[in-house]
């Protein structure tokens, strides 16, 4: 949730890799289309590196042509984001996962372990980013929409986006009802938004944002009576949004067949979710509790069940926060310690999960890697991970 607005000042975080050098790296002289044939072939993840080579370099890495290569190329990869609020002040900081320089890949190789990967969250300059809520955040493509932002705090029809490739905000059409803290999903290049809305009804409960046309339509929600205005989470499972209230009762919309259905107040779906850190992936609801670790929600069966597998995972301490995040089909796991007021040394940790079917069609995890990503100097309130296909 966005913070009240205050008097700026500069917030730095620890990214010891985009340090600026004392002079840009000289290198041969080439034609851009030649430059932009090898970048392509890249890992997206070396950008923040290539970057730090000159400043026509980093225009190169934002141009729209090297990202036409790289999908000709086959290329396109998934791209983790990482959002922080301060509580010194109303700007907010983005981070973008990385490698580290100078990484011995043989010998990590060679040693089968969890150790250190060599990954670190990168600084994002983007001095003027609007505030964020998690549940108006969704991602489409390359863009990371902001759904519903208000700098007060109030009602809002605002939308930006964040455009992954070049690291730019541009403003979307606004919604067509003003909204506060509304619940954002994703179906079949779609954005459908709900909730919030200051007079709650069948007409305007809901709304739709086609990403193509880059139009606003509202949908009709026929037991619009029967939910909540505020949204407290929301998912896409088995094709339909299912969205729930601060009351538990819930509500399910396909629109692919312009379905509307009930879902009672108690159920095995509402109670087992932890309404602050969960993400979906391959149409799976995963979420993370302090009882339980990180589960998922079986739909076939409708039962919440652990996440097998996960040696070498560390054990979250009482007092952490935790995000879960789709990272392309992995699972990326974000925690750290809750920031206290004079703590100059807030360590942000980072997970890579592959999850695959085992025997039953049970889904385990393994975990690819774990490495603190990020020191943050100063105490944070706000938290929230993305990943983008760029």
């Amino acid at each position: 949730m966005s913070s009240p607005v205050k008097k700026r000042k500069k917030t730095t975080t620890t990214s010891p890799i985009l340090s600026p050098t004392p002079q840009s790296t000289q290198i041969p002289s080439l034609p851009d289309d030649l430059l932009i044939s090898i970048i392509a072939r890249v890992s997206r993840l070396d950008y923040p590196i290539l970057s730090l080579v000159s400043k026509s370099f980093r225009s190169l890495l934002a141009s729209p042509e090297l990202y036409e290569t790289r999908s000709l190329l086959g290329r396109t990869e998934s791209c983790l984001y990482l959002c922080l609020g301060f509580t010194s002040n109303s700007n907010l900081r983005w981070f973008t996962l990385c490698r580290k320089p100078n990484l011995n890949v043989t010998n990590n190789m060679k040693k089968k372990t969890n150790k250190p990967s060599g990954h670190v969250m990168a600084a994002i300059p983007m001095p003027n980013s609007p505030p964020v809520h998690r549940s108006g955040l969704v991602t489409v493509g390359s863009d990371i929409y902001n759904i519903g932002w208000s700098i007060i705090n109030d009602h809002s029809s605002s939308v930006s986006i964040l455009d992954c490739r070049s690291h730019t905000l541009r403003e979307a059409p606004n919604m067509l009802v003003e909204r506060f803290f509304p619940a954002a999903n994703v179906i079949d290049g779609k954005i459908y938004v709900a909730g919030g809305s200051k007079d709650s009804n069948s007409s305007n409960w809901m709304e739709v944002f086609d990403v193509k046309t880059q139009t606003w339509e509202l949908v009709l929600n026929p037991i619009a009576d029967g939910c909540e205005s505020r949204i407290c989470k929301s998912a896409v499972i088995d094709e339909a949004i299912c969205l729930f209230g601060y009351n538990g009762v819930g509500v399910a919309y396909n629109p692919g067949i312009n379905k509307w259905e009930r879902i009672g107040a108690v159920n095995y779906l509402d109670l087992g979710w932890e309404w602050s850190t969960y993400c979906v992936i391959d149409n799976v609801l995963y979420c993370y509790c302090k009882s339980d670790g990180i589960k998922l929600y079986d739909s076939k069966i409708g039962r919440w069940m652990k996440l097998k597998g996960l040696e070498g995972l560390p054990k979250f301490a009482s007092n952490s926060w935790v995000r879960l995040a789709d990272y392309g089909g992995k699972m990326a796991v974000l925690w750290g310690n809750l920031p206290t007021t004079g703590d100059n040394n807030n360590v942000i940790w980072c997970a890579v999960i592959t999850l695959e079917k085992r025997d039953n069609e049970k889904i385990w995890g393994k975990v690819e890697w774990f490495d603190a990503v990020l020191t943050v100097p100063e105490p944070y309130e706000f938290v929230c991970a993305r990943a983008a296909t760029v």
